[in-house]
Order: C-alpha cells, then structure tokens, then sequence
C-alpha cells in the first residue's frame, strides 16, 4: 500500500469510530507509531480537522464528513456476496435495512461498476435454502436498545410453548442455528439469560435505563456461563 492510499484509508478509519487510538492505527496498517503520528500530522496540515486526547486517541471534529466515497470492484462485490446471505437470514428488519444501505451504496458507483454488480447478482446464489418463512423482524429494535443502554418489554414464548411478559435489559446478541440470540438480563428470573429473536412475540421500548449494560463484556459473559435459552 503506498502513502497515499494509506493516508487517505486512515481518514476513512477515523470517520467510521467516535475515538481511534494510535496503536489501533498502526495495527491496522501494519506500520509504525512514528508512522502513524507522521501520516496523521499530514491529514491535519491538510485541513482535516483531527482532534487528539491523551489516553483516548484521535476523533473527527463534529460536523466534518468526506464527499462520498468510492468503491473497488472487489469491495462492491463483497457487499453485493454478503446481501445474498442476508436475504437468506430470514430477519425482516435486517433484510429492510441491508437492503436501504446497499441501495444508498450503489448510487455512487460508476456506470460500468453499477453493470458489473447487476451482472454478479444475477450469477451468485449460497449453497442452499436454510429458511423459507421469515423468523423474526426485531433486530433492529434490539441493536438500538444495546446501543441505547434500554430496557425493553417483551412477549416472549418459551420453548415449551409458554408465553410471559418480561423486562429485559438487552446486552449482546449472537447468531446460531440460523437464528438470532440475544443476550439479556431477564428481571424476572433475576438473571441472565439467552432469548432467540423468533420467539418474541412483541416488544416495546420503556424509558428505562440499564445500568447492566454499561460494563457488560460479551467475552467474559461466554467464558463465566454457558447458553440458557429462557
């Protein structure tokens, strides 16, 4: 990778995190700190308003935003393989969403671009068909209540068939068997808890914060406890 296209990959890299540390910048890259302190001086004589924090790292100033970017071949590709498996997941909100973004991402390819993606849609299909009904369609909700440290209110069906009302303050999520987890802690079986998106029934947001979520680790919730579906 010459300089040029690395500089303007780490300004890239800034745009899609609130912070970026040095060390995450040099690991990325494979370069040195003084490297990366030398590229970053460069963004900033250039007029690209990088703001620094000892111990936290670079951010972007607020308001700041590159022209659209554009896409490699190969990169428009990748997007367009992975929509194949997200239509195969089955996930209402997921599908809507993936779909809504890669629309967006199409409209800044060139022409010829825009051909070849047409014609690879058309020749690419995954192995096999897991699902053919539609599983759940909260997903959505549940990622903006993880990243919102919200409690949620859900109608939830049991494996064994039986429905209850729970408070859950929403922590990670995992997919497996074809389907979506999430990991909660239930406040009514005062625990913690694993519940698959396909048997919520209804959910609703509250106006109740979680102080759970704030110093939850997915990792460590994996290493001290193994899966309970409630």
């Amino acid at each position: 990778m010459n300089r040029l296209t690395r500089i303007t990959s780490i300004l890239i890299k800034l745009q899609s995190k609130s912070t970026l540390t040095a060390q995450e910048i040099a690991d990325e890259f494979d370069i040195s700190l003084r490297t990366v302190y030398r590229d970053v001086k460069t963004l900033q004589e250039a007029g690209v308003p990088i703001g620094s924090e000892a111990g936290i790292g670079y951010f972007m100033v607020e308001g700041y935003r590159l022209p659209p970017v554009s896409f490699a071949e190969d990169e428009a590709n990748a997007l367009v393989t992975a929509e194949k498996f997200v239509l195969q997941n089955m996930e209402t909100s997921l599908v809507k969403n993936y779909r809504s973004a890669l629309t967006k991402i199409k409209a800044v390819l060139r022409t010829s671009e825009k051909d070849k993606v047409a014609l690879l849609e058309s020749r690419i299909s995954p192995a096999r068909q897991f699902n053919t009904e539609e599983n759940s369609s909260y997903l959505a909700e549940v990622q903006k209540a993880i990243t919102s440290f919200e409690v949620i209110d859900i109608t939830y069906r049991s494996p064994q068939g039986i429905t209850t009302q729970r408070k859950v303050d929403p922590l990670g999520l995992y997919f497996t068997e074809n389907r979506w987890v999430m990991v909660a802690y239930c406040r009514f079986r005062e625990d913690y808890r694993d519940f698959r998106l396909d048997r919520i029934l209804e959910l609703k947001p509250t106006d109740i914060k979680s102080g759970k979520a704030i110093t939850f680790n997915l990792q460590d919730h994996y290493k001290q406890r193994g899966e309970k579906y409630s």
